[in-house]
């Protein structure tokens, strides 16, 4: 996982593979860690027009190097995420 890469390729618990769309990646001071959201492509919208977002945090590897996508472990991770995510939608809608 690098900044700016458009689609990654996430494994599931079950060890299923799945290719999902960036939505978009960012780094946190506070944390001192990058994170990433993004969503399975081919996701269909529920009754809401809403798609389900992940995110995890990673950490950026050498070139030529996959990075290892981390689960996010505190519930002020969580909070800040959402913060990035609604300000990003925000903008989206703005444009």
């Amino acid at each position: 996982m690098e900044h700016g890469e458009k689609q990654i390729t996430v494994i599931d618990e079950n060890g299923n593979e799945q290719l999902c769309e960036v939505l978009f990646t960012f780094h946190n001071d506070e944390f001192d860690k990058s994170y990433v959201l993004y969503f399975p492509v081919g996701a269909e919208e529920d009754d809401n027009e809403e798609i389900e977002i992940h995110a995890s945090s990673f950490t950026p590897k050498d070139e030529g190097e996959d990075g290892e996508l981390e689960p996010i472990e505190t519930d002020e991770e969580w909070e800040m995420i959402e913060e990035m995510l609604n300000t990003f939608l925000d903008d989206e809608e703005q444009e």
